[in-house]
């Protein structure tokens, strides 16, 4: 089976719907999603929440999901929010 990297880009004012459209893509990701941060300056409860179920179903479906240009703030959420064990974080 191939392996296809998933890469998305997260906008703060749609962080969302970018995270259930990346959901979705969890089904064709054979390898690793990556998920790129550097756009958002902070993380809304919306934001959160559906990074929570991106989580849920990246775990369901045994895919290692990394967080790219995420700032101080949102590592701080990520981190209250017991969700950055759950990724890995790369700057």
């Amino acid at each position: 089976m191939t392996m296809i990297d998933v890469r998305v880009e997260i906008d703060g004012s749609r962080a969302g719907q970018a995270l259930h459209e990346a959901t979705e893509k969890l089904d064709s990701a054979g390898g690793d999603v990556f998920l790129g941060f550097s756009a958002m300056r902070r993380l809304d409860p919306r934001g959160l929440r559906a990074l929570e179920d991106f989580a849920s179903a990246a775990d369901d479906k045994a895919v290692m999901v990394t967080l790219r240009g995420i700032n101080v703030d949102i590592h701080e959420v990520l981190k209250l929010a017991r969700l950055s064990s759950r990724f890995s974080i790369a700057n």
